[in-house]
């Protein structure tokens, strides 16, 4: 019996055995989110859960840090191969140590960054601040942006007192007096206005745009080493995750219900009311106008301005469009 006989018998004995050959294997990512899981953050959950990932060949754990700093350390360091978080943060961290990251889509167009203080506080503009003890999470990309916003409003720095903390105390100390304000992005806001109702207090949001403050918020970033490797993955994710994206802006009530289906400790109306304050940082008239998730040049080098100033870094350290790969998305 020649060899190509013994195969197909082999073959046919397989499948009468009911074995089949398994498919390609899902390649393997984990998606770095920036800060802790609600429905603001609900865009990698949703893609998953959804099947936006895995239509694409793709295996994704979604795991969580503590702002965008130590988001970016992570993908830099290959605990993670993709991420989110504001892009002034990988801007900053590019400049000072050229971590090896790259922004691949930019998903907020509007800045979020924002004072929450309580009413009566005696905090009425960002000028507010002074004299009073404001908390930051400890790796938020906020921080990288603080300096300038007190340069802005001219207020000294030595008159504030900045904490820095686990963003899982920020709402809990702003509601009980244990600070004067917090730092925080507006997206942030519907577990702050509970905790504060709680304690017979009323929310008072404070946006920095009111200093001027512009440019790219959330972003979307991967691994340079991923990039170079498998570009093929990197494309499949991205075209997943911008899939993900306008199918979730499309029916927030079903992100809500993603998310109480991944935590069941959620409150699914408070998830919805979370996943509402990032649509207008994403569905604007800049992003009418230019697309989901482009990362226009002007815009871009804005972002690296404000980001530069507030750090004392030369314009002239980093060059923004090197921070950036725009291949990815679909043409």
């Amino acid at each position: 019996m020649n060899a190509r006989k013994v195969f197909r018998l082999a073959a046919a004995a397989v499948i009468a055995a009911g074995f089949v050959v398994p498919a390609h294997a899902a390649d393997k990512l984990t998606f770095m989110n920036d800060w802790l899981p609600g429905g603001d953050k609900a865009l990698p959950f949703y893609a998953k859960q959804k099947g936006f990932f895995e239509a694409e060949g793709l295996d994704v754990t979604v795991q969580s840090a503590r702002g965008s700093s130590e988001g970016i350390t992570k993908i830099a360091t290959g605990t993670a191969d993709v991420g989110s978080g504001g892009l002034a943060a990988l801007l900053q961290a590019r400049a000072e140590t050229g971590v090896p990251v790259s922004a691949v889509l930019g998903v907020f167009t509007v800045q979020p960054d924002a004072i929450f203080t309580a009413e009566g506080s005696g905090i009425d503009s960002l000028k507010g601040v002074e004299g009073k003890k404001v908390a930051t999470a400890t790796f938020t990309s906020s921080n990288v942006i603080w300096p300038l916003i007190l340069q802005a409003e001219k207020i000294d720095p030595a008159k504030v007192t900045l904490l820095k903390v686990d963003p899982g105390a920020l709402a809990p100390m702003l509601a009980t007096g244990q600070v004067d304000a917090t730092i925080n992005w507006s997206t942030a806001s519907p577990p702050f206005v509970k905790a504060l109702a709680a304690t017979g207090k009323k929310l008072k949001i404070l946006p920095w745009s009111a200093a001027g403050f512009d440019g790219y918020g959330y972003s979307v970033f991967v691994s340079d080493k991923l990039i170079a490797e498998k570009p093929d993955v990197v494309r499949r994710f991205v075209k997943a995750y911008v899939a993900a994206a306008k199918a979730a802006l499309k029916d927030p009530k079903d992100v809500a219900k993603t998310m109480k289906a991944v935590f069941p400790e959620m409150d699914e109306a408070l998830v919805e009311e979370q996943f509402m304050t990032i649509v207008p940082l994403i569905e604007n008239d800049i992003t009418k106008a230019e697309g989901f998730g482009t990362l226009d040049k002007t815009r871009l080098a804005k972002t690296w301005e404000w980001t530069a100033k507030a750090q004392n870094t030369p314009l002239d350290k980093l060059d923004p469009e090197k921070v950036v790969n725009r291949s990815f998305l679909a043409k």
